[in-house]
C-alpha cells in the first residue's frame, strides 16, 4: 500500500533524506536495449527530471582522480611522503596526516585546481543538459567539482550538499561563511617548493585566528553557509513542486559510499509515490528493489555510453 500524499505539504531536505537500504535489491534481467528504451520513454512522459549525481558520474565523464593521472601529476608527493596507503589517488590523498600546514596547502592547492578549478567541462554533461532542455530539472550532487554549472546549468538549479572545490572555511568551524579561494590556490600552485607552499600564503580564519580547511564535508566542522541553505531551500520548493507530477528521478554513479544523500531518498520517493519513476545508471552497482517493476530501470553498463544511447533515443519521434 502506498503512503498517503500530502500536496500541500513542504518537503525539507531533512525529511527528504533516508537512511534505510531496500531489502529486494536485484540486477534485472532485461536486455541492455530494451532497458535504453524503456528510460527514454520515462524521461519523454516526464515534466520534471531531479538529476541526483555521485563521483560515478564525473568518473563516466572523463574526470579522473588515480593511476597514472594521479603519478603524472602527483608524482613528488608519492616520492616524498610514500605511495602507502594514501598517495595512490585524490580521494586517499587527502587523508594523509600532513606534517604541517604548508604541507597541507601543498597538497589540497594542487587537488583543488586539477579537480575542481581548472577541470574543464565534459561533453557528458553537456550532451545531457541539452537533451533535457524541455523539462523542469534540478540536480542533487554530492560532487564537489561543478560541472553541471560550467555546462550551463544555473546555480539556482543546482544543490551541492558536500562543499564544493572552490572555497575555504575556518577549520574548526567557528563561525558559518565561506571564502572564494580560487586566485589564493593559484598562487599557492605558484609558490609550490618541494611540496610545500610558503607560510606567508597559510591562511588564517579572520575570526579566530585558527587555521582554515577545506569547505569539503569530511567531518563535522563543515561549514553550511547562507549560499548552502538558500540552495537547500531551493531543492525543497523544486520537490514539493514535482512530487505529485511526473518526475523521473535519474541518478548517476551513485553508489554505496554516501547512499542516503541521494542513493536511498531516491528509492523512498518511488516507493511512497507511484507518479515517481527511478533511472539508476552504474557501472557496479545498478541494483534496484524488485518491488518497483517497471518503474526502475538500473543500468548495469558503462555510465557514458548509456547516456549517450538514452539521449540518442529521446530524440527519436
Amino acid at each position: 500500500m502506498k503512503l498517503m500524499k500530502f500536496p500541500n505539504q513542504k518537503i525539507t531536505f531533512e525529511s527528504f533524506l533516508c537512511g534505510i537500504p531496500a531489502r529486494d535489491y536485484i540486477y534485472q534481467d532485461i536486455p541492455y536495449d530494451q532497458q535504453i528504451k524503456d528510460a527514454a520513454k520515462m524521461i519523454k512522459n516526464a515534466e520534471y527530471v531531479l538529476i541526483g549525481a555521485g563521483a560515478g558520474m564525473s568518473t563516466a565523464a572523463g574526470a579522473q582522480y588515480g593511476g597514472k593521472f594521479f603519478e603524472e601529476n602527483f608524482g613528488e608527493f608519492q616520492m616524498k611522503y610514500g605511495k602507502g596507503p594514501y598517495m595512490q589517488d585524490m580521494y586517499s590523498a587527502g587523508f594523509y596526516p600532513f606534517p604541517d600546514e604548508e604541507s597541507y596547502w601543498g597538497y589540497w592547492s594542487k587537488q583543488a585546481l586539477l579537480a575542481g578549478i581548472t577541470l574543464d567541462v565534459t561533453p557528458l554533461h553537456r550532451l545531457l543538459l541539452e537533451s533535457l532542455s524541455d523539462k523542469k530539472i534540478f540536480v542533487l550532487s554530492t560532487n564537489a567539482d561543478a560541472q553541471f554549472v560550467k555546462a550551463g546549468l544555473p546555480g539556482e538549479k543546482i544543490f551541492c550538499t558536500q562543499g564544493d572545490y572552490f572555497h575555504i572555511q575556518c577549520g574548526k568551524g567557528c563561525h558559518d561563511k565561506t571564502y572564494d579561494a580560487v586566485e589564493l590556490f593559484c598562487r599557492m600552485n605558484q609558490a609550490r617548493r618541494d611540496c610545500k607552499i610558503p607560510s606567508d600564503l597559510v591562511p588564517k580564519c579572520p575570526v579566530c585566528g585558527e587555521s582554515m580547511d577545506m569547505n569539503l564535508r569530511k567531518d563535522h566542522f563543515f561549514v553550511q553557509d547562507d549560499d548552502w541553505y538558500e540552495a537547500e531551500e531551493r531543492f525543497s520548493d523544486y520537490l514539493s513542486e514535482a512530487i505529485n507530477e511526473k518526475l523521473v528521478l535519474l541518478e548517476l554513479g551513485v553508489g554505496f559510499n554516501t547512499p542516503t544523500i541521494i542513493r536511498f531518498p531516491f528509492e523512498k520517493l518511488v516507493r511512497e509515490h507511484d507518479n515517481i519513476s527511478l533511472i539508476r545508471l552504474n557501472l557496479e552497482q545498478a541494483v534496484v528493489p524488485e518491488s518497483f517493476g517497471r518503474r526502475a530501470v538500473g543500468i548495469h553498463a558503462d555510465m557514458a555510453e548509456s547516456i549517450k544511447d538514452i539521449v540518442e533515443e529521446v530524440k527519436r519521434k
